[in-house]
């Protein structure tokens, strides 16, 4: 193709400034295949090369010159200077922690990378024809990163890393690359400097630095060959936390020392690491102009669940988890992250030190696969992309977050695109989005007024887009949500005056003013308002395929207990003056949650017991694997946390299904759910497997997690677990 015709393009500051930015056509034409996609196929891509053949391309993807070519035609129709980015990545022992982006080459393979990746590369950049164009490269994400945290003798080390330090090709080859990419006039080599959520401690952030200048200066390099830096890339940590920042404290504590999200890092976001770091590496020897470039391309965190204010400052955990935009189990996840929404759209210099946000990583391509999957590119299974996988030490033995049934990396992958979509963040559509506030909730009244409780209605608000839910306040105090125009409140004092507020809240997170307060007086009661103690000891006898007799211990009361009411996965099926209950009618082969509830003669009942779980017998042969189920709080914020759920086959086979039931101690409401199947009546939750994750293998694990609202306690439930085999 012929050179377009006015002069090449004197090298500049910042090539971002007055250009446009090449779009990739396969990118762009994937997006914009996907509902509502077109509102972003028009934002520019990076072009990856990830192996030897994509230099070259094949006869369903287009090529190194192919993608140039196209860059100038939009160029010469645009009729101003243009950006191409590509992203260089095929190091000897590619990023050697995470097995789902592992590359072609093998550790010693420094020879192949020079020879048949970068020099190739480098005569193709070199072409006249495209002299015009300005070339931002990315070069070599994750791997010099990795020598500093999974290397020599840390605690998330890993053997490969280790070969990898030790052998030196990792700071070879990205010196190499940057010295044949460096000497073409009209390239801007930027190198990946990790995130704030890995590099961001005192003991990573500056030997990162350090060791970034050590490969700037290999295999023939010098540092004016690098231009500056990309931060962020392929990840989802936010840009800008605007609710807290490293410096607040909560009760006199540094929120650096007391918020587990935290953890003594120095930074909150990617804006506050990106400009950091550009000044610690010209602390170590970087030219004073280097710029920093941040991938924005999926951290946006927005949709219904993004934060409004800050947390409560009860606990730095509450404040930190209740007010963060991300919304990740931890920063060590990095793979096809569920939740996740785009971010800021691709801008030349928007803040200081900036060169631009970009968007490295083409949304909608995969991060890595979910389960095994043969392929000739070098690309392995790492356990961070499988949605039931419980953690590891780099990730603080989290959960994954991963969505399921995800592709290899870099393959189209339809469900994240469409989530980054819903979740994007500014919403797609341009500006800010939607920043109307629903209707004020009117015309409140009570109903049911006893007590210990009443039920609060409303006239529904209005808004331009639409209401998604109201929260319901008592005495100025948020004490639940609801989907619909009412609220039942319980737990009350007798003949004791309430005040009620209700606000409205839309998808974009706009909440309405606080309606004019309704008064409520609970009523006097007969006397006796003291419920009975819960029932406690279930247990199952007589248990066969179609009925079971659950019994209990006797609970007590100041007055006297007349009966008890028995439920059945959440619902009431009969009643009983002693404490057992013979149920029948039942399903062979299949799990059932029991609580009781005990009454006294005045009406008052007691709390709901802990559940008991009884399976059924097979009936026609078959047997069940046994499975126990662990919960651990991964972050709570005084009116919501997240937890994560680990089920292990205790069995001698594999389970075909299997299902976790317990009853809250308080007033919890699952929002949203994970890995299963959830059903929650009152206090009553069973959570059944999801498709893929209910065969487990004899002594194995898996896993769901899944995000709640409540108002006081949060005490662990005791959780039930039962299997098929």
């Amino acid at each position: 193709m012929a050179s377009t015709a006015h002069a090449a393009t004197p090298k500049v500051d910042n090539p971002y400034v007055g250009a446009g930015v090449y779009v990739n056509p396969e990118w762009s034409a994937n997006a914009a295949a996907e509902p509502g996609g077109s509102a972003v196929s028009n934002q520019p891509t990076y072009v990856w090369l990830d192996r030897i053949a994509a230099i070259s391309g094949s006869s369903s993807s287009m090529g190194l010159r192919a993608h140039l070519n196209s860059a100038v035609s939009q160029a010469t129709a645009a009729g101003k200077p243009y950006v191409f980015q590509v992203v260089i990545y095929d190091l000897p022992g590619r990023d050697c922690a995470a097995l789902a982006s592992n590359g072609e080459l093998g550790p010693t393979e420094i020879g192949r990378y020079k020879t048949e990746f970068i020099d190739p590369i480098a005569a193709i950049l070199a072409d006249p024809a495209y002299a015009n164009l300005r070339i931002v490269t990315t070069i070599e994400l994750d791997s010099l990163p990795n020598l500093i945290t999974n290397a020599g003798g840390t605690a998330t080390a890993t053997p490969a890393c280790d070969v990898m330090k030790a052998n030196g090709n990792y700071v070879a080859g990205v010196g190499y690359a940057l010295n044949k990419l460096g000497a073409i006039s009209n390239v801007y080599n930027y190198i990946d400097a990790g995130h704030h959520g890995w590099l961001g401690w005192d003991s990573n952030f500056g030997p990162t630095a350090s060791l970034l200048y050590q490969a700037a200066n290999a295999s023939g390099s010098t540092a004016a060959n690098v231009h500056g830096f990309v931060v962020n890339t392929a990840n989802y940590s936010t840009l800008k936390e605007p609710y807290f920042t490293i410096n607040d404290t909560v009760g006199g504590q540094s929120i650096r020392g007391t918020s587990k999200w935290v953890d003594w890092n120095r930074y909150v976001d990617e804006l506050s690491y990106a400009q950091a770091f550009r000044a610690k590496a010209v602390e170590a020897g970087f030219q004073s102009n280097v710029g920093m470039l941040i991938d924005t391309s999926r951290n946006g965190w927005g949709g219904a669940n993004r934060p409004t204010g800050p947390g409560p400052q009860t606990s730095g955990d509450a404040y930190v988890d209740g007010g963060r935009l991300d919304r990740r189990f931890q920063t060590g996840n990095w793979c096809n992250q569920s939740g996740a929404g785009l971010g800021e759209r691709p801008t030349a210099a928007p803040e200081p030190g900036i060169d631009a946000y970009v968007w490295v990583k083409p949304p909608g391509e995969s991060d890595g696969a979910s389960k095994e999957i043969a392929n000739d590119q070098g690309k392995g299974f790492d356990r961070m992309c499988d949605p039931t996988y419980t953690g590891n030490p780099r990730n603080n033995n989290n959960m994954s977050g991963a969505l399921p049934d995800s592709p290899l990396a870099g393959t189209w992958f339809s469900a994240q695109f469409r989530e980054l979509l819903k979740n994007a963040y500014p919403p797609v559509g341009g500006g800010t989005g939607d920043t109307v506030a629903p209707s004020v909730p009117a015309g409140l009244a009570a109903s049911g007024v006893t007590a210990s409780g009443a039920t609060v209605s409303w006239a529904a608000s209005t808004d331009n887009v639409g209401v998604t839910g109201y929260q319901v306040f008592r005495n100025g105090v948020q004490v639940g949500t609801s989907a619909t125009t009412s609220y039942v409140d319980s737990g009350l004092t007798a003949a004791t005056a309430y005040s009620y507020t209700v606000k409205a809240r839309d998808a974009a997170g706009n909440v309405s003013a606080a309606s004019a307060a309704l008064g409520v007086t609970t009523s006097a009661g007969t006397g006796d308002t003291v419920a009975p103690s819960v029932p406690a000891g279930l247990a199952a006898s007589g248990v066969t395929a179609s009925g079971a007799t659950v019994s209990w211990a006797a609970s007590t009361d100041n007055v006297g207990v007349t009966g008890y009411q028995v439920f059945r996965n959440g619902v009431q099926v009969g009643t009983s003056a002693t404490t057992s209950y013979a149920d029948s009618g039942l399903t062979a082969a299949t799990a059932y949650s029991y609580t009781v509830k005990a009454r006294d003669a005045a009406g008052n009942v007691s709390a709901a017991s802990a559940a008991l779980s009884v399976t059924t017998l097979a009936g026609g042969g078959g047997g069940n694997a046994g499975c126990t189920a662990t919960y651990k709080v991964s972050s709570d914020w005084g009116a919501g946390f997240n937890a994560d759920v680990t089920v292990t086959n205790t069995g001698t086979v594999a389970t075909k299904s299997w299902k976790v039931t317990w009853t809250w101690g308080g007033n919890q409401q699952i929002t949203n759910l994970w890995n299963g199947s959830v059903t929650q009546s009152g206090a009553a939750v069973s959570v059944a497997n999801a498709g893929y994750n209910g065969a487990v293998a004899a002594g194995g694990s898996t896993g769901f997690g899944f995000g709640a609202n409540y108002s006081g306690g949060n005490s662990a439930p005791t959780l039930s677990c039962t299997a098929t085999s």
